[in-house]
């Protein structure tokens, strides 16, 4: 059958779904990214904040009159939403054929198949398929993954679930507790990315710095970038989602040597009061959040650090937000991201007495974003004239010039470098460039030729 994959949310759900096609295809099945020609529509949802909730019921939605209208006669739901609601999506969408959890990917072929087989014997009393496996099961593909990010670069989830319980997130009670990827598996699949041409692997998980607590009863995401490391064909390594408390000195002494490890890291801190921090659940405070940033600019000189901020949290008073705001102002992030608190039914905080004005809590989100901004433009500004190494994501239509990345950026939430030159570049090719520009968050750079110095 000819299958439409939609993916949504994270990047940790995108592995799940090239996981997905990467099953299928070996049933036969061919993919589309032309809805009138799917005889198949597969949704892997998110629901991790309401407007993630929204953006996946719409599509299921719009994927159920298009079953209506058109060639589609199988639509299956997939994912977080899946896991959360499934009575609901098969009870108030009756277009929806069958439902998989988010620790059941995996059996996609199975769940299909029976999908497939009630439509033909038109048998309305036959139930549909279901497949919620226990939570806390790795799910295991056993085959090769299709790339949907060009092939170039791709993530590598290292863990499933989390142990964190944040007082906001719903995440553990969706996705189970953490489950750590064991090291062969994951260098194997490395290795197949590497055949397959990817230079760039995105280390991802709710939260990779605990990798291989579960397994090994030690912290292992240092010797996991060692082997990585080895691996002929990878150029960049980057790591996303490191909680600051969990970041150790052998961590960043592994950053600082292993010359493949990106200086990049993704801390999520979501903010800087005591008082909020200790209500969110967070394990960490102020003071030991500024030790570690101040440790790894004082061992990385040249590190880029992104993090994300939560606003109008309950209970955030006027002060916590200045606090935070000071805080930004003081410890200039090279990437920042804010969300405002979106309350999730089921998460201790969506019972607090004390909610943020949704007016509140977007005037906060604009102020730290409009303070990030001038930081962001400065840092820019101060790249003019260095000399970097960059990866090429593609060229720009109908112009001499080049769309890339720096170590500083990472594919869909950071920004870019655009490259100017008549050279003939193919996407993953690394080229030196020297930065002549900066636009807002972008970078503009020239080929750079050192032998003409």
């Amino acid at each position: 059958m000819k299958i439409l994959m939609i993916s949504l949310g994270c990047d940790k759900n995108l592995v799940d779904t090239e996981n997905m096609l990467g099953l299928l295809s070996q049933d036969g099945h061919t993919f589309t990214d032309d809805e009138q020609e799917a005889e198949v529509v597969i949704v892997n949802t998110c629901c991790f904040i309401g407007d993630a909730k929204e953006e996946s019921i719409n599509t299921i939605l719009e994927m159920a009159q298009l079953k209506e209208e058109g060639k589609c006669r199988i639509l299956l739901v997939a994912g977080c939403l899946a896991q959360r609601y499934r009575k609901e999506i098969l009870k108030e969408i009756p277009e929806v054929d069958g439902i998989l959890g988010t620790a059941s990917y995996d059996r996609i072929r199975e769940v299909l198949a029976q999908a497939d087989k009630r439509q033909k014997e038109l048998s309305t009393s036959q139930e549909k398929p279901v497949c919620m496996e226990v939570l806390n099961r790795l799910p295991e593909s056993g085959t090769e993954r299709i790339l949907t990010t060009g092939g170039h670069y791709a993530f590598l989830k290292i863990a499933e679930g989390c142990d964190k319980h944040c007082t906001y997130c719903i995440i553990p009670s969706l996705r189970g507790s953490y489950r750590s990827v064991p090291m062969e598996r994951l260098v194997t699949e490395a290795r197949r990315l590497a055949e397959k041409g990817v230079r760039e692997l995105i280390l991802v998980a709710q939260e990779t710095t605990q990798y291989g607590l579960d397994l090994y009863g030690k912290k292992a995401l240092p010797e996991l970038l060692h082997q990585l490391a080895e691996i002929s064909g990878i150029y960049w390594i980057r790591i996303q989602y490191c909680y600051p408390e969990e970041i150790t000195d052998e961590l960043i002494e592994t950053i600082k040597k292993e010359e493949k490890v990106c200086h990049y890291l993704d801390i999520p801190i979501q903010h800087a009061s005591d008082n909020i921090l200790r209500r969110m659940g967070r394990q960490t405070d102020q003071v030991g959040i500024r030790r570690i940033v101040e440790k790894l600019r004082r061992e990385i000189p040249d590190i880029a650090l992104r993090t994300t901020m939560i606003s109008g949290f309950p209970g955030e008073t006027k002060e916590d937000h200045e606090e935070l705001l000071t805080f930004v102002n003081e410890l200039e992030f090279e990437r920042l991201g804010v969300f405002a608190y979106s309350a999730e039914e089921d998460t201790p905080a969506a019972g607090f007495a004390d909610q943020v004005p949704e007016e509140i809590k977007e005037l906060r989100r604009e102020q730290i974003m409009e303070l990030q901004q001038e930081i962001a433009f400065e840092k820019s500004e101060a790249m003019v004239g260095r000399i970097l190494e960059v990866m090429i994501e593609g060229k720009v239509a109908d112009e001499p010039a080049y769309v890339a990345r720096t170590y500083m950026d990472a594919p869909g939430v950071d920004g870019y470098l655009f490259v100017n030159s008549e050279e003939l570049f193919m996407s993953g090719d690394f080229v030196r460039v020297r930065v002549t520009g900066a636009a807002e968050y972008d970078l503009i750079g020239e080929v750079y030729d050192e032998f003409a110095e």
